[in-house]
């Protein structure tokens, strides 16, 4: 008469029937006042009211038996028992089998007016982990009720190998479970969980992608070689994740294609090229290692440079292990091959370790260098001049003779003038200048001049005039 919503009502009314353990009278109350949820999908667990009704069923011990069938219920219940209590071959959860009638008529509820969520977890809750997996493959549910209903829980409660056994025994090539599997691997790397990623992903064979989680357990947060040489068992786990893929790779090949829709592919070309970037890794790892244990290392910098990077860090790595080893000969072979493989600037890497060179005055090394880089037999003609011309941009720390003997050093005229004049060392300048063919000596020297005038220097602004 009053106009007054008649739900909460109905709902106090099915409470009072359940708790006075008429269950059906209590559906009937129910029935008029709860509603099933618009989207089964969605990321609760339905609304109050139908929580309130669950949460009374299970917290109720006494068993309450359907009216009309007690007795039959009763000996069906005692039959169940002594089966599985005794010879534990049916898959019932404990819950079915204490409360029967309380744990259907949750379902009962659920399945009427709960989300799919709500009844993932009531299978979870009662270890019912085998009918919750069912139930979320035929409603086709979204990867993140998977998540939040079975994934969290499980690994939450130490039970991650479990689930692993029964979704390989739902489906043994794990192929309808791939889409929530992704999910979960999705969710541990914003989680930062990789050692639960790692396990996952060797459960899934999904070898290339266990192999990038061991690339992060070998790289992350070391700060020297010395640390990552204690690291290299994640090295060889790389390489065997990928010559397992390779063998795989290669067995199916053979047969029909095989449909890894969700295990991350790679070509053998680019798998190989991986293996030998890990065999380099270790190469530089021992040899770095070595250096900072017998304290020859000189460079410390914020990140550590790994193969696994850029190339800007591999260009770095490169710089590292010539500069680090007892002289520049030392390291370059492995250098040679880390610029080699991956295609890197040599002339840039070299100039960068020159340069570095200077910084620590050892310019006899630097002689070294220009040795190494031209019995390499892929040197261009000019680099060893190039490289000595980026060095000069810090020519007033180096001492006069050794600036001379690294122009001096120089394999083309031209490069020695423009060396000297960037010194500064006009009279040097002009003294190559002149010996150089007439035409070509003339401009020289008139360039020569026209700066000695610029910078004030007449002595040899006199004797290129009177040259000319």
């Amino acid at each position: 008469k009053s106009g007054l919503d008649p739900g909460g009502a109905w709902h106090a009314w099915g409470m009072a029937c359940l708790k006075a353990g008429n269950l059906s009278s209590a559906r009937e109350k129910f029935n008029r006042c709860l509603k099933p949820p618009m989207d089964l999908n969605q990321l609760n667990h339905g609304s109050r009211l139908v929580q309130d009704v669950i949460q009374y069923l299970e917290s109720t011990v006494k068993p309450v038996l359907i009216a009309d069938d007690d007795y039959f219920a009763t000996l069906r219940e005692l039959e169940a028992t002594l089966r599985t209590r005794s010879l534990s071959l049916e898959m019932m959860c404990e819950g079915k089998i204490q409360h029967n009638s309380y744990y259907q008529e949750c379902l009962f509820y659920l399945h009427s007016y709960g989300t799919n969520l709500a009844i993932i977890s009531f299978y979870m809750r009662h270890d019912c982990m085998r009918e919750a997996l069912l139930h979320l493959l035929n409603k086709e549910s979204p990867s993140e009720v998977f998540i939040e209903g079975i994934f969290i829980p499980s690994y939450e409660s130490g039970k991650l190998h479990m689930l692993e056994n029964l979704l390989e025994t739902i489906d043994p090539g794990l192929e309808s479970w791939g889409v929530y599997l992704i999910a979960a691997c999705k969710y541990l790397q914003r989680k930062n969980y990789y050692h639960i990623l790692y396990e996952l992903q060797q459960f899934m064979k999904d070898h290339v992608r266990a192999a990038m989680t061991c690339i992060r357990f070998f790289t992350h947060g070391a700060k020297s070689y010395t640390e990552l040489g204690g690291r290299q068992t994640w090295l060889l786990k790389i390489k065997d994740h990928l010559k397992v893929y390779l063998q795989e790779v290669s067995r199916s090949s053979g047969r029909k294609k095989m449909a890894f829709t969700f295990r991350k592919k790679m070509s053998a070309t680019d798998v190989s090229r991986h293996i030998n970037t890990v065999d380099l890794q270790m190469e530089v790892t021992k040899f770095l290692h070595r250096c900072e244990s017998s304290g020859t290392c000189q460079m410390s910098g914020s990140s550590l440079p790994t193969l696994f990077g850029n190339n800007n860090m591999k260009m770095d790595v490169a710089c590292k292990v010539m500069l680090e080893g007892k002289n520049i000969e030392e390291g370059f072979g492995i250098a040679f091959r880390v610029l080699q493989d991956f295609q890197l600037e040599a002339t840039e890497v070299y100039s960068k370790v020159a340069k570095q060179l200077v910084k620590q005055q050892k310019y006899s090394e630097i002689r070294q260098l220009l040795k190494c880089v031209n019995e390499s037999g892929v040197a261009a003609k000019n680099d060893g001049d190039n490289i000595i011309l980026n060095c000069l941009n810090e020519f007033k720390n180096i001492p006069a003779e050794d600036l001379d003997n690294l122009i001096q050093d120089m394999d083309s005229d031209e490069n020695k003038i423009q060396a000297y004049v960037m010194c500064n060392k006009l009279r040097s300048a002009y003294l190559v200048s002149v010996r150089q063919e007439k035409t070509r000596a003339v401009q020289l020297v008139q360039h020569v001049r026209q700066l000695a005038e610029n910078s004030g220097d007449d002595v040899v602004k006199a004797i290129c005039a009177q040259w000319l």
